[in-house]
């Protein structure tokens, strides 16, 4: 092809070569296509590429070549198939020359010169043509282009709108068909269930069978008498004997009764009809009410009406219609009278639907159609229910909750044009708890005031009033007086007669004592005690009625009408948080304040009993967002209640597809995304281009202005996949770690390796979409590299880390394969401007970072110890180095080259009082901190050094600290200067305030020694933020803004200024310390931000110029305003700057009124009388609280009766709230409490803790911690004693000396609210006293349960010494005579219990050996006197156990595995040794605890390493003797960080310090024998063994 032949289009740009296809097995130059649009041919583009990648000549916009290089760029077809068409046309025109040339050699050669003329013409006109044609077939190739790419696009475009609609379609045709078999199938359910009252249909024969039944028992009766009569004759004169034989003697004439009754129909019949269409389908299901029939006479079974031909042309013209099929014109016509006579008639329809007659309405099912359908439904159903249908009584009870009375009353809104007939608006009227509270339908508010009106109206009358002939029974219906003015209707629940203790079932209304009654419309129970002002008749009735009224027979008629407007509710599937306890007052004020009185959706979930089980659904609080609230959901977040799914047990949520982790010694690229230290961090590969579109796509897909409501978290699971907004409000995908709390939850990017703690409201559900792509983030560490000491990575290396390699490209190489759940072990190298790669883990282990693993030595290369005795293996938690630094030496280089000071004692404050750096050294309030200058901190230190040298080497004396006494105090190993706060009592325990920090701490009085006069003095300051006051108008601090600012400021350096310097403390100052960006942050400001504080009032005329100067002037200013030039992100200062504003011309507002200061009033209250006790014996209790030091608060059944009455009282003299005022309470005993149910009780003050008090309820004895708000300082009916009696266990001692809490919770669990048989074994010499007691649950003592699960032990000494124990009242048992004959006894011979060894007397010291320790104060030792001596048949105990070891294959397995028995257990060393079974640990498999009684060890071991026990060696005593170590304690203030996980009171250090002690030759002496065997360890020296631990405060002295 040349030039002339093609068009310009057909040739390089670049080279102006002609583009060629491929001929021949030769390689054509096709024009390609570059990314940025320009096409050039392959043969330049192969000359232009280097090193894999291209530059475009035009726009010299480089690019990386694909897999292939220029050939597998995408070649340009409209091009090829112009190259394809030339061609062609050309191959066409040779052929045409040569069929021409052809043609002229064939003609003669006589033709003359015209003749060629002509020729020569015509081939110039043929020339001129085929140009035309071949520049038009070049302009059609263009166009046929074009117009495939739009076939293309409108054919895919077509095929989608198809599908698309196809789709939706299928969906509305589905759900329209769906709700249609719905409502379907709701009318056969109400009408089956119709036909369980089908014999009120059949009247007739209900009468003949009364009838016969009366005729059969006249009969019997008259049998019974003729056979008595007949046995004694002498009752013949008692009876009228001629009746009886007329009566037995009475013809049987079978006409005399009507059998033809049970032939004839109950006239209901059961109708269908259909009729099908091509764009609609009409139904009508019809229970249709004629004259009854004979059966014979009634359609077939199979015959259908609705299917005859002899439909009426408007019923087809109907069914066509676009509205919904009406009845017939005689039902319509009946429908008003209906409604008016047959309001229950609905009463079978299930909630959601409605009677028929209403609906007139076109149905929303689908949203689209077409053609002639576009108004016509497409589904419709009729309903129509039976006509004749009586009037129904409501029921009067809390069992009308189950919604089927209320049907009949459905709005119109509730039918088919809902889009989800299941949710209805209500409002929560009562909530016993989540499982059991009342709505009411807002639709029904209208009818509600009408019945309310009516009601009051109905009581008004002189008819309603109670007559002394009148009874009131339970189940009955009243009217009872709400409020003034106000009666409501109410179903009567218990009636109690004045004198009676007990409900009684009826009860005249003069002798009405008290009533308990259930409000129908609005779900509470109420007791109305009735008290009348004289003992009359008269008198009695006019309290009743001003209470009471009754509902006649006409009345209860006339309100049959209005349905209950409450129902009973549960939200489906939750139970609470805890079982055990059941539900917990938070969960019910949760409940109440998420709900509050507010309209909430209602969507029915299904029925359980008496109760719907439903979901409450409040709108958002967040304008932002439209999703409602579940309430379900919303509880189990919060933690007060759990979701009950046995079925999902196991399940486990979608977990993301692991990472694909690069092959062994492959260099790959990436980006480290996150780093946690070297051997924990995250990395992406770059070449995987699928991270970025799955960025796009997630923001696309989640980034919607309305959240859709399936998509919004809850309650977020653990392991959970979601996505997560991140701060830069994008979103990704992450995974649910963590639930930290406050409604938070913890997630990990998986994307990126990164945590973070979000809101559950940045969650949302993950889309299955989103599912397809593993993880991006690849989970590696460091190889070859560990820390410096071996076990934790030091901050300077991972920083150095993180600046070397976070969030830059890097080379990957991994080294071996390990588990998708351990850190791929990778080498890294980084990419430096010289060009060759740097590994990063050998610039680590060059700057002295980390080090390699071949260079370790190892650690265990030592001499072993010998060492007889057997210890536990190590502990677990092993002790953490020590630094062996004091924390004051950690000054900054430009501090330690500063001049020492001048020594002094105390502080004294530079003449500079502003922008001082400072260290808050501890915090009380804002109103009380303390501070010392970072200038003197070399001065603290010399200070320390100073004490120490002056007190540590003295002795201890006998000093009697007073209070504000100066002393020097050792204080964790280091001696400071500190002030005794209080008198020092018996105790030995001194309260100190450390002088140079402002803390309190508690020390023996060992630790303390005078301080010099020279050196009292204090280096601190206590200082008050100034400018801000309480929130809330409370003279003091709340203790969240107490622990806040604690938490923020304590250790924290800032920069303070003293606004006034006088000798008064604390001293008012402003306090800034740096927040995370490096901006200072003003505390008082930060106080008054958050809530906790407010601003203190400040004079109009103050120069406001002030701050701006002081800002100027300060550093702290300077340094505020150059925060944001010098952060990468510029964020919002956090302190309030002064603004400049126009000044108007305004009046002088008045100025407010001085505020007056409340004066506390002092108030003294007694105590309430003491409880009656009870007398010696068994008597019925019931147990209302448990404290936590196991004291058991019972009330008797008389105190039950009078807490009855006594809170009526209460409630009826506490009209109003009193006035609340300012209270000194340290006078105040006796008070009343508002409980959280705002009804009174009676309490007891306890404690005061800042805004809250510690309140004991005298009558329930429970303690709480209330706030101050609540309580009054005044006695409740304190005429009436308490009424719950102290009680405690006899003879039982709790393990450890106090009850635990699990201990705790299992009384609560088996006592609480229950009613148990006490047997009282001991009255107190105090009223107030607590009762010694013993419990029987069933007849089972409390005793042997709490024993049966090691929560206690019985004290044997008490026992023995009164001679008896208590026993219960012998149980109704059933005798049981069982046959033992043919029984085997024990295969294995039951053996007694191990002997102890004898002990010396009490004082005489003996040489032991410890052989394991438990506590430092709790330990097994062996007595080497005596006990390893002892022979049985002339060998030891170690030659019989070296005896029975070599032939222990001969002895059987263990196969009685009682508590305590003895038996043989294997040790780690594969031999044998003495044991005794403890328990059993597991079932699968079966692991048993025993405990070596020769080595004190314990060992959970299978039951095929346990042996049965020879019967001799229980004629060794036990070498192993578990004592307790008398003459220390653990300290009460344990500091140290490491502690025993079975004993949190000791530290680990305590223990292993311990053990180093315990390892010379120590003896001992016995101290005491009981309750536990305790005695004293002496070390070489003759002292005991603990002293060292109490001088280095690890433990106190006893």
């Amino acid at each position: 092809m040349n030039r002339g032949e093609s068009p310009s289009c057909a040739f390089c740009k670049l080279c102006g070569e002609a583009f060629t296809l491929p001929e021949n097995e030769v390689d054509g130059n096709l024009p390609r296509v570059l990314l940025c649009g320009h096409i050039y041919c392959t043969s330049c583009l192969v000359t232009n590429q280097c090193d894999n990648v291209i530059k475009c000549p035009e726009c010299e916009v480089e690019w990386t070549l694909p897999e292939g290089g220029v050939y597998g760029l995408q070649e340009d077809s409209r091009i090829i198939g112009l190259v394809y068409t030339t061609k062609m046309n050309k191959n066409k025109s040779l052929r045409c020359d040569r069929l021409k040339n052809r043609r002229r050699s064939k003609m003669s050669p006589s033709t003359d010169i015209n003749a060629n003329r002509d020729d020569t013409e015509q081939q110039a006109d043929i020339e001129k043509i085929e140009k035309a044609v071949d520049e038009a077939l070049v302009l059609a190739a263009e166009n046929l282009a074009q117009l495939d790419h739009i076939h293309e696009t409108l054919t895919s475009g077509l095929a989608e709108q198809v599908r698309r609609e196809r789709a939706r379609l299928e969906m509305e045709i589905k759900q329209a068909a769906d709700k249609a078999v719905h409502a379907i199938q709701k009318w056969k359910d109400a009408q089956l269930s119709q036909l369980r009252n089908l014999e009120a249909h059949f009247s007739n024969s209900q009468a003949e069978v009364c009838s016969v039944q009366k005729r059969m028992k006249a009969l019997d009766i008259a049998i019974q008498m003729a056979r008595e009569v007949r046995r004694v004759p002498f009752l013949e004169q008692y009876c009228t004997l001629d009746t009886v034989l007329e009566t037995l003697q009475a013809p049987m004439d079978r006409k005399a009764f009507d059998m033809k009754c049970i032939t004839v129909g109950s006239g209901m019949s059961c109708v269908f009809q259909s009729e099908g269409l091509n764009h609609s389908l009409s139904l009508s299901l019809k229970m249709e009410v004629s004259s009854p029939k004979l059966l014979s006479e009634s359609p077939p079974k199979g015959h259908q009406p609705g299917s005859s031909s002899s439909k009426p042309p408007r019923q087809h013209a109907r069914g066509r219609s676009s509205i919904c099929v009406t009845p017939s014109r005689n039902n319509l016509s009946n429908s008003p009278k209906w409604r008016q006579e047959s309001p229950g008639a609905n009463s079978l329809t299930p909630p959601g639907s409605s009677p028929s007659p209403r609906p007139r309405r076109k149905s929303s099912l689908s949203r689209h159609s077409s053609g002639s359908d576009l108004g016509s439904p497409d589904v419709i159903i009729e309903e129509l229910i039976d006509e004749g249908r009586k009037h129904a009584v409501p029921p009067t009870g809390p069992e009308l909750a189950n919604d089927k009375w209320r049907i009949h009353r459905r709005r119109k809104s509730q039918l088919f044009s809902n889009k989800r007939n299941i949710a209805q608006w209500v409002v929560v009227a009562h909530i016993v708890n989540p499982s059991h509270f009342y709505v009411r339908y807002l639709a029904e508010r209208k009818e509600s005031e009408i019945l309310s009106k009516k009601i009051n109206h109905l009581c008004s009358r002189e008819r309603c009033h109670f007559t002394s002939s009148d009874t009131v029974e339970s189940g009955s219906m009243v009217f009872v007086k709400s409020k003034e003015g106000l009666w409501c209707r109410a179903s009567v629940v218990d009636v109690v007669q004045s004198g009676c203790m007990e409900a009684v079932k009826t009860c005249p209304v003069p002798h009405l004592a008290s009533i308990r009654v259930f409000f129908l419309d609005y779900g509470l129970t109420k007791s109305v005690i009735i008290q009348s002002e004289e003992d009359s008749t008269e008198s009695s009735l006019r309290a009743v009625n001003n209470h009471l009224r009754k509902v006649e027979d006409a009345v209860k008629v006339e309100l049959g009408q209005f349905a209950p407007e409450v129902i009973r509710c549960s939200l489906k599937d939750l139970v609470p948080y805890d079982p055990t306890k059941g539900w917990s007052k938070e969960a019910q004020v949760e409940f109440s304040s998420v709900v509050g009185s507010a309209a909430v959706e209602m969507r029915l979930l299904g029925q359980d009993r008496d109760s719907l089980l439903v979901d409450l659904r409040k709108a958002p609080m967040d304008q932002s967002s439209d999703v409602p609230i579940s309430v379900r959901e919303y509880l189990v977040f919060i933690e007060v209640a759990r979701f009950y799914s046995p079925v999902t047990l196991g399940r486990r949520p979608l977990r993301y597809y692991p990472p694909v982790y690069p092959k062994i010694n492959t260099e790959l690229n990436a980006v480290v995304s996150h780093i946690n230290n070297p051997a924990d961090f995250y990395i992406q590969l770059v070449d995987n281009m699928e991270s970025v579109l799955l960025s796009a796509k997630l923001q696309e897909s989640y980034n919607a202005t309305t959240v859709e409501d399936n998509l919004s978290v809850y309650c977020p699971v653990i392991e959970q996949a979601c996505v997560a907004r991140y701060d830069d409000k994008l979103w990704y995908r992450a995974q649910v770690i963590g639930h930290p709390g406050d409604r938070k939850v913890e997630v990990r990017y998986v994307d990126f390796g990164n945590k973070k703690i979000l809101s559950v409201s940045d969650l949302r559900k993950i889309k299955d979409e989103f599912f397809a792509l593993p993880c991006m983030a690849i989970h590696c560490r460091l190889s070859d590299v560990i820390p410096l000491d071996g076990e934790t990575w030091s901050d300077a290396c991972t920083s150095r880390l993180i600046s070397l390699a976070h969030q830059k490209l890097v080379t990957v190489v991994a080294t071996e394969t390990v588990p998708k759940s351990e850190p791929l072990p990778v080498k890294v190298f980084e990419s430096t401007l010289n060009g060759p790669l740097a590994n990063v883990a050998e610039l680590l282990v060059k700057e002295e970072l980390a080090c390699f693993k071949e260079g370790l030595k190892s650690s265990d290369a030592g001499p072993a110890v010998e060492d007889s005795a057997i210890w536990d293996p190590p502990l677990e938690c092993g002790l953490a180095t020590e630094d062996g630094e004091d924390a004051l030496d950690q000054n900054s280089p430009r501090e330690q080259d500063e001049e020492p000071l001048e020594f002094q004692t105390q502080l004294k404050l530079p003449a500079q009082l502003s922008d001082m750096k400072v260290r808050v050294s501890h915090v009380n309030s804002p109103s009380s901190f303390y501070v010392h200058l970072t200038r003197y901190d070399s001065l603290l230190k010399r200070m320390c050094d100073r004490v120490k040298q002056e007190c540590a080497l003295t002795e201890p004396q006998d000093v009697v600290w007073k209070k504000d006494m100066y002393c020097a105090a050792q204080i964790n190993g280091v001696w400071e200067r500190g002030q005794v706060c209080s008198d020092v009592t018996s105790s030995n325990v001194a309260e100190v305030m450390r002088c140079d920090h402002g803390n309190k701490v508690k020390l023996d009085v060992s630790n303390l020694r005078p301080l010099p006069s020279s050196l009292i003095g204090s280096l601190t300051l206590e200082c008050t933020l100034t400018d801000i006051r309480p929130a809330g108008g409370r003279s003091t601090w709340t203790a969240t803004a107490c622990d806040l600012i604690s938490y923020y400021l304590t250790g924290a350096s800032a920069v303070m200024t003293v606004k006034e310097l006088t000798d008064e403390r604390p001293a008012p100052v402003s306090l800034f310390c740096s927040n995370k960006v490096g901006q200072f942050v003003n505390i008082a400001d930060f106080l008054a931000s958050e809530g906790l504080a407010l601003r203190e009032r400040k004079p109009r005329n103050a120069d406001v110029e002030k701050p701006k100067q002081s800002a100027a002037q300060s550093p702290v200013g300077e340094t505020q305003s150059d925060g944001p030039e010098n952060s990468p992100h510029s964020a919002p200062s956090l302190l309030p700057l002064p603004t400049s504003s126009p000044v108007f011309s305004t009046p002088t507002p008045p100025k407010p009124a001085p505020r007056t200061i409340m004066s506390a009033e002092k108030v003294k209250t007694q105590l309430y009388q003491p409880p009656e006790l009870p007398c010696l014996g068994h008597l019925q209790m019931s147990v209302s609280a448990i404290g936590e030091d196991g004291v058991i608060y019972a009330r008797t059944q008389n105190a039950e009766c009078q807490l009855e009455q006594l809170r009526e009282r209460i409630q009826q003299s506490m009209k109003t709230l009193p006035r609340q005022k300012l209270y000194t309470w340290k006078s105040v005993l006796g008070c009343a409490v508002i409980g959280p149910d705002m009804l009174w009780y009676r309490g007891q003050m306890l404690e005061v803790l800042g805004g809250h008090v510690k309140v004991q309820y005298v009558d329930y004895g429970l303690v709480e911690n209330i706030p101050v708000v609540h309580v009054y300082p005044m006695l409740l009916c304190d005429d009436v004693p308490q009424l719950c009696l102290p009680c405690r266990l006899h003879s039982i001692n709790p393990v450890g000396g106090r009850w635990q809490r699990d201990a705790v919770a299992l009384l609560k669990e088996v006592l609480l609210n229950r009613c148990v048989d006490m047997q009282v074994m001991e009255l107190p010499t105090d009223p107030r006293g607590v009762l010694t007691v013993e419990l029987f649950l069933d007849g089972l003592s409390l005793h042997r349960i709490l024993c049966h699960h090691e929560h206690a032990m019985m004290d044997r000494a008490d026992l023995a010494q009164e001679g008896h124990s208590a026993m219960s009242p012998a149980p109704l048992l059933d005798y049981w005579d069982f046959d033992t004959e043919g029984l085997r006894g024990p295969e294995e011979p039951l053996l007694g219990s191990f002997i102890y060894p004898n002990l010396p007397q009490e004082g005489e010291q003996f040489q032991v050996r410890v052989k394991h320790l438990w506590t430092p104060n709790e330990l097994f030792l062996w007595p080497l006197e005596g006990s390893a001596d002892v022979e049985v048949d002339g060998e030891t105990l170690d030659e019989a156990l070296t005896r029975i070891n070599a032939n222990i294959s001969s002895l059987p397995r263990l196969t009685n595995f009682c508590h305590g028995g003895p038996c043989l257990a294997e040790y780690s060393d594969g031999k044998y040794y003495r044991a005794k079974l403890i328990k059993l640990t597991s079932a699968e498999p079966v692991m048993v605890l025993v405990q070596h009684v020769d080595f004190g060890s314990d060992d959970t071991l299978p039951t095929s390493k346990l042996r049965q026990m020879p019967a001799e060696l229980l004629g060794f005593p036990s070498r192993a003797l578990k004592v307790k170590v008398g003459g220390f304690k653990a300290p009460s203030v344990n500091r140290q960080k490491d502690v025993l996980p079975y004993s949190p009171g000791w530290s680990v250090k305590a223990a292993m310090e311990m053990i180093d002690l315990l390892h010379s030759d120590i003896t001992a002496s016995v101290v005491a024998r009981e309750p536990e065997l305790t005695v004293l360890l002496y070390n070489e020296d003759g002292e005991p063994v603990h002293l060292p631990l109490v001088s280095s405060g690890l433990v106190e002295l006893e």
